[in-house]
């Protein structure tokens, strides 16, 4: 059986899954974390308000993508639009946090 998804779908169950990720949101410096629990050394996101930007984790793209099939920039962009829809701005700019360097 086929299914047929448009990207609005998908994005509705993509947010859903990052909602459910239960986050917590550290507001320190005029910066927005999100982490997976206070103690946490690295945020899966960070927002900076002032410049409209946003630095998403490598491991959270990677596992974005492997759970619902989508390629590397797809799942930066649908974690974008998400970020986006939760701080209620859009045009924010995106990067990825390099798995090398660390976060």
């Amino acid at each position: 059986m086929k299914y047929l998804i448009t990207e609005s779908q998908l994005d509705r169950v993509i947010f859903k899954y990052l909602d459910n990720q239960d986050f917590i949101v550290i507001k320190m410096e005029n910066r927005l974390y999100y982490v997976n629990s206070e103690g946490d050394e690295y945020a899966q996101i960070k927002y900076y308000p002032e410049d409209r930007w946003c630095t998403i984790h490598y491991d959270l793209a990677e596992e974005v993508g492997k759970f619902f099939s989508l390629d590397y920039e797809d799942s930066i962009s649908v974690i974008n639009r998400w970020v986006e829809n939760k701080v209620g701005i859009n045009s924010i700019n995106v990067e990825v946090a390099s798995p090398i360097v660390g976060y």
